[in-house]
């Protein structure tokens, strides 16, 4: 098997890929100051960038890839050829922009509305949960035995949040979409783009809500940016090697304090919703 040329199979993709990141970027800023406009009695989002807020929207989007990043494998394996990699690269980076903003925008108009907020906390804690279940999942070998064990702890983790996300699995199947890429299935130039779009869009509405707890410790621009730099990195490392880049983003170490972050992030906003709704009483 030849190997591909640089030019244009990887260098057009990859240069679209930080144009597209620039964009998001772009309508981040723009989005914050026209929600600038409308605010009444709530805190103005700061359009300013400090690092450590970026490099923490960057670490959490990359560890919560692993959905996306076996998705767009899947989808680069059936739909070979850079220009194929280009409809995938554009229409996901266009999903996960549209995500990201469309759960800001919701954030930002409805955070003094404590009932709405909670709420919207609440279903993305349990979002969490299912995330920090399939997260164990990755720890598993062939046979299913944990790679890592820790004398039980992880098959006890694992019951618990099975139990759960049992319970609330009828509200959530309607939330997390299937991202199975059926071999039978033949698309066009439209099918592929709007399949590349919808799935990281769905997919950037979970992710992003997740971290709503967070927005009270990070700035909002920053976090967000990071956001669309780690879907850039994602992006520009599937290309070069998607099979080394699930590889990575799999690994049983990182998955399991992955899923023990999930936990926390989840009892937060689940704290946070119900301070959010004793200041509504």
């Amino acid at each position: 098997m030849s190997r591909e040329p640089f030019y244009p199979n990887q260098l057009i993709p990859l240069l679209i890929t930080a144009v597209l990141c620039a964009v998001g970027v772009g309508f981040l800023f723009l989005e914050i100051l026209l929600l600038s406009h409308f605010i009444i009695a709530r805190e103005a989002i700061v359009p300013t960038l400090h690092w450590p807020d970026v490099l923490v929207g960057m670490t959490i989007y990359l560890k919560t890839s692993i959905y996306f990043a076996i998705f767009i494998g899947r989808l680069m394996h059936k739909y070979p050829g850079w220009k194929n990699r280009i409809l995938i690269e554009v229409g996901t980076s266009l999903g996960n922009i549209g995500g990201t903003l469309f759960i800001l925008l919701l954030w930002d108009l409805f955070r003094e509305v404590h009932a709405l907020m909670a709420l919207m906390i609440v279903v993305a804690a349990f979002v969490l949960l299912r995330m920090a279940e399939e997260g164990l999942e990755h720890i598993k070998d062939e046979r299913g035995a944990y790679k890592i064990s820790l004398g039980g702890l992880t098959a006890w983790i694992e019951k618990i949040l099975d139990a759960f996300n049992g319970v609330i699995a009828p509200v959530l199947d309607k939330i997390i979409p299937k991202t199975d890429v059926k071999d039978g299935a033949t698309r066009g130039f439209f099918g592929i783009f709007m399949l590349a779009m919808v799935i990281p869009f769905i997919l950037g509405l979970d992710d992003f809500a997740g971290y709503v707890p967070l927005f009270n410790i990070v700035n909002v621009f920053g976090f967000a940016t990071g956001v669309f730099i780690g879907h850039m990195l994602l992006i520009i490392a599937l290309f070069l090697s998607p099979s080394l880049t699930i590889k990575i983003v799999k690994n049983p170490v990182i998955s399991f304090i992955g899923s023990l972050a999930f936990i926390g992030l989840a009892l937060w906003g689940v704290f946070e919703a119900v301070k959010l709704i004793s200041m509504g009483a």
